[in-house]
């Protein structure tokens, strides 16, 4: 139970401002479609940490304890020092083509995760701890968490793009106290 709760915690960290909550946005956005998206994140998401997971399982198994220790402690510290920098969107569009919200959304999210903040968390924890199942679960769990509530809630996807049947109209609202037209 303690990996799960400290790769969770580690990762929800992490993930604040991270830009995978903007690719999610994104893909909500555009395909106007939350069960394939989701999937696609989760899918993605539990692979990536999977295979990230079992790199740290290899790493604590090839280092000595003793280096481990130190290795681990400085990766803790780089990816918090990492974690104040936010992410950065790219400005040229990608071509969607044929394929459909599950696949862009997997494929998207799987390479958005290489090398990210929340894959590197996972190496380090599962080097730390010996439940690779629970710090993959916590992991996931802690990414996925936010970007799910985004795209299955309607007001989310309203809130982050409106529209403008919900603007508010200045003529409307100036006088409080007067009714409605």
């Amino acid at each position: 139970m303690e990996a799960f709760l400290v790769s969770a915690l580690v990762v929800a960290i992490g993930e604040i401002g991270d830009k995978t909550q903007l690719l999610a946005l994104i893909l909500a956005a555009r395909f106007r479609r939350p069960v394939p998206i989701i999937v696609g994140i989760l899918c993605a998401t539990l692979l990536n940490h999977a295979l990230a997971g079992l790199l740290g399982g290899w790493i604590r198994e090839a280092i000595s304890p003793e280096a481990l220790r130190w290795g681990l402690g400085l990766s803790f510290l780089a990816i918090a020092a990492w974690a104040l920098k936010p992410d950065e969107m790219d400005d040229k569009p990608v071509a969607m083509g044929r394929y459909g919200a599950f696949a862009v959304t997997f494929v998207a999210f799987f390479i958005a995760e290489i090398g990210d903040k929340t894959q590197l968390a996972t190496v380090a924890l599962a080097a730390r701890f010996d439940s690779l199942v629970a710090v993959v679960a916590g992991t996931t769990v802690a990414c996925c968490w936010p970007m799910f509530r985004r795209c299955s809630s309607p007001t989310g996807l309203q809130a982050a793009f409106p529209s403008r049947q919900s603007a508010i109209s200045p003529r409307r609202y100036s006088r409080p106290w007067a009714s409605p037209p």
